[in-house]
């Protein structure tokens, strides 16, 4: 009884260690997930940098500006993301990094289904009070 109790202890521990910071920059990293899916353009463009570079499992590299037309062209369409897990380390307040496991679902140009599960890593950084995504590599797993 005495080691379950010590591993869940330490299972629970991480959750319980969020920051109120840190809490609030995985709501937003998820949020950022559901403006994917719903193509909400104008929030996508608030949470992501002009500097971003959103690199794909496949290693495609996306600029904002060509992550954001490419959803609403249909060239990215993602019909569902479910997150398992998340974790965020936040550095001095103004760097945050974000790392995820999730099954990403959409359709390719073609209309084809794509299933496919992933590692990420996402950089947030604050520039004047507001939090932006500036970096996202994925890779399958």
């Amino acid at each position: 009884m005495k080691i379950l109790v010590f591993v869940l202890l330490i299972v629970a521990t991480p959750a319980w260690s969020q920051t109120p910071l840190a809490e609030k920059l995985n709501e937003l990293h998820k949020q950022k997930f559901d403006w994917m899916i719903a193509k909400n353009y104008d929030s996508l463009n608030w949470v992501t940098d002009e500097t971003l570079k959103f690199i794909h499992s496949n290693g495609w590299i996306q600029s904002k500006k060509e992550f954001i037309e490419d959803l609403k062209t249909d060239r990215l369409n993602y019909t569902s993301i479910i997150i398992r897990e998340s974790s965020v380390s936040v550095y001095q307040d103004r760097c945050a990094v974000i790392t995820g496991q999730g099954t990403f679902r959409g359709l390719m140009p073609d209309k084809s289904e794509f299933v496919v599960n992933l590692l990420y890593t996402e950089v947030y950084m604050k520039s004047k009070k507001q939090w932006r995504l500036v970096s996202r590599h994925a890779c399958k797993i």
